[in-house]
């Protein structure tokens, strides 16, 4: 009987250790499948772009209040996927706006 229980308490470790393997194989399972499915969406400096607006406002227009905010240029971007917009009069904004608040703007 004490064998046994010391027989298990030796194989403990070796089945955390598989299951820490079964965790680390389905997260790259996860990250390809996500990865897989990911279009991108190549912006350039100078291009038209819509921003999100978000927010906890209170509006009486509701659900029927606009989505995106009106067209921006791109001023510069980042590699890390951080912009600078510009509006169409000019006026150039202070903060970066992530590259996932914001959608190309076809005219």
């Amino acid at each position: 009987m004490a064998q046994a229980r010391l027989d298990q308490l030796n194989l403990l470790d070796e089945r955390r250790l598989r299951a820490v393997d079964h965790v680390c194989a389905y997260q790259r399972k996860m990250a390809r499948a996500f990865k897989k499915r990911v279009k991108p969406r190549p912006l350039q400096r100078g291009d038209l772009v819509l921003r999100v607006i978000r927010g906890l406002l209170k509006d009486p227009r509701a659900k029927f209040k606009p989505s995106w905010s009106e067209p921006y240029f791109i001023r510069e971007l980042t590699l890390e996927g951080a912009t600078w917009l510009m509006d169409l009069d000019g006026n150039q904004f202070s903060e970066p706006t992530n590259m996932d608040q914001l959608k190309r703007y076809y005219v």
